[in-house]
Formats: structure tokens, C-alpha cells, sequence
């Protein structure tokens, strides 16, 4: 069976670090490997985006292979055949599959079935490349530590159940301010917990959160598929917004994330996504790193 990437908890602890360290010399440019050299990979989009759309046909043409960006009006994953036919078939054509999409079931079912790796761009559950390329982005702005005290504000969703998964994994004091109506994944919760050298905080209290963090996190507090919910979520999480009177609870070398597109002046004010504590676009970027590392570890596994 291959190796697939659905959550960050199919890696390993030391995994993890294996990656950051292949994204960190590939990144470097000490090495330059081509592990889809004569290969074509699947970009499977059942949600529109820029950054991983980009980010992997750049990541999969650098790594010597071609990109086919597949829509879901084209195949109907699911609809038109199976996902388990439609794994089957794909294997056949290619050297790795990317899917970003609603359901984490077909994440799962399409790795099930391929004989080639797939990898998950974002379901509605998990968006681990994001959460990986964020810790490495930390690893580049603050240097290695034993554990980041890392503050997410906002939703309780894709995201912060990812950083729960990283947290399972390797130590991090995970803080989560959110409204006692928008909580994580239970799941992904209790994962967490169960790591002895993480510490994990839900708190309906922002200060509470962010107090001496070394990286404060948001994101949009209603993500793609619920701008249905947007008016009800604003109302929970408008005072979780990151603003700069809320950053001054934080480290004052803290650094300030965002996975993007942002709705500036809602979930974050404009003087901190711009201000110098910001790292957003340095995230952007290790997307693109991480994927290739994250590629490249699967295909060699």
C-alpha cells in the first residue's frame, strides 16, 4: 500500500520532523529531487482556491512531474462512479493524486482504493499541508523550542483541528479562544489531550488565549461551504477579532498567522495583518515548500 496523506496524524512524531527537514534543505536548494520526472499527478478540486492550486502545480512541475487540474463538474467524484472505481482508474494514469474537497470520507475512500499516494488539500474536517507549512514557518521566525505556545482565535474548525492533530504528535501549548457554540472536533480534541507533553486550552476568554503566546493565529470565522452561517458566526466570534489591542496580550516577539484569503477588518484589523508581527505571506510561501516535501516524502515511502 502506498503512503497517503488524509490527516497530519498518518505521520509519525518522527515524520513530522522528517518532513520539516526535507522542506527545509529542498527550500534550501541542497537538494533538488524529481520524484515525478515522466510522471503526471491529479489536482482534484471540488473547492475553488488559489494557494493550493498554485502551490501544488508549481510544487508538482518542480518536482518534475505534470500537473492535470481536474474540476468536480468534470468527473462528479462520488456521482457519476464510485470513488473507489474513479481511485482505481486514476492509479492507472498517474504518479500521485491531490484532492481538495467537502467530505473527509472521500479523502479517505480515494486513499482506500489508489495504488498511487493521495494527498488531502483541505476537507471540511482537516487542512494539514496548511498546518505543517505554519509550523515550519514558526520553526523559520522563532528558532527550534521545546513547545510553542501557539493562540488560535475564531471558528473551531479545519484548522484548529489540524493543529490538534500536530499537537497529538509533538508538544505545543495549543490555546483556543472561540465561543462555547463554535468548538473543534471532539475527536481531534481528546487526540490532543492525549499527548502528556501538550498542554490544551479551550477558553471563551480571547486575553485568555493570546496572554505570553509566541504565535497568535485566525481564521475566516466562516469558512467555504458556510457563508450561510457567516452573519450567526460574526456575531459569536466578533470579539475574537485580531486586533492590535488584543496582540498586546501576546509575547512581544510573537508572531501573527492567518492561512488566508482573509477578511480584513472582521477576524483580523488591517494594522495587523500588515504590522511587522505578521508572517502571512511567509506562510503563503511554505505551502509550497512543505507540499513538495510532503510529496516527495510519500512517493519515497
Amino acid at each position: 500500500m502506498p503512503r497517503s496523506l488524509c490527516q497530519i496524524t498518518d505521520f509519525s512524531a518522527d515524520e513530522v520532523h522528517q518532513i520539516f527537514d526535507l522542506c527545509r534543505r529542498m527550500k534550501n536548494k541542497e537538494i533538488v529531487p524529481k520524484p515525478l520526472a515522466g510522471m503526471s499527478a491529479a489536482c482534484i478540486f471540488t473547492k475553488s482556491s488559489l494557494r493550493t492550486r498554485v502551490s501544488f502545480e508549481v510544487g508538482i512541475n518542480e518536482l518534475g512531474g505534470h500537473a492535470i487540474y481536474i474540476t468536480d463538474n468534470e468527473i462528479k467524484l462520488g456521482q457519476r462512479e464510485t470513488v473507489a472505481d474513479a481511485a482505481q482508474v486514476l492509479s492507472r494514469y498517474l504518479g500521485l493524486i491531490m484532492i481538495r474537497t467537502f467530505a473527509h470520507s472521500d479523502v479517505e475512500e480515494l486513499a482506500q482504493y489508489a495504488s498511487v499516494p493521495v494527498v488531502n488539500g483541505l476537507t471540511d474536517l482537516v487542512h494539514p499541508c496548511q498546518i505543517l507549512g505554519d509550523y515550519f514557518t514558526a520553526l523559520e521566525h522563532l528558532g527550534p523550542k521545546d513547545r510553542y505556545s501557539i493562540a488560535y482565535l475564531g471558528d473551531g474548525n479545519n484548522i484548529t483541528n489540524s493543529w490538534l492533530n500536530l499537537a497529538s504528535l509533538i508538544p505545543i501549548d495549543f490555546r483556543i479562544g472561540t465561543d462555547r457554540e463554535t468548538p473543534p472536533d471532539e475527536a481531534c480534541m481528546e487526540r490532543a489531550k492525549g499527548n502528556p507533553d501538550s498542554k490544551i486550552l479551550l477558553t471563551d476568554d480571547p486575553k485568555e488565549a493570546v496572554r505570553d503566546a509566541d504565535v497568535v493565529y485566525t481564521d475566516v470565522w466562516a469558512s467555504m461551504g458556510q457563508k450561510h452561517l457567516a452573519d450567526d458566526k460574526g456575531s459569536k466570534l466578533r470579539r475574537f477579532q485580531l486586533n492590535s489591542a488584543l496582540l498586546e496580550e501576546a509575547s512581544s516577539k510573537a508572531i501573527v498567522m492567518h492561512c488566508l484569503p482573509a477578511e480584513r477588518g472582521k477576524e483580523i484589523t488591517d494594522e495587523v495583518m500588515d504590522g511587522p508581527q505578521s508572517v502571512v505571506f511567509d506562510e503563503a510561501e511554505n505551502r509550497l515548500h512543505v507540499q513538495k516535501a510532503i510529496m516527495v516524502f510519500l512517493l519515497e515511502h
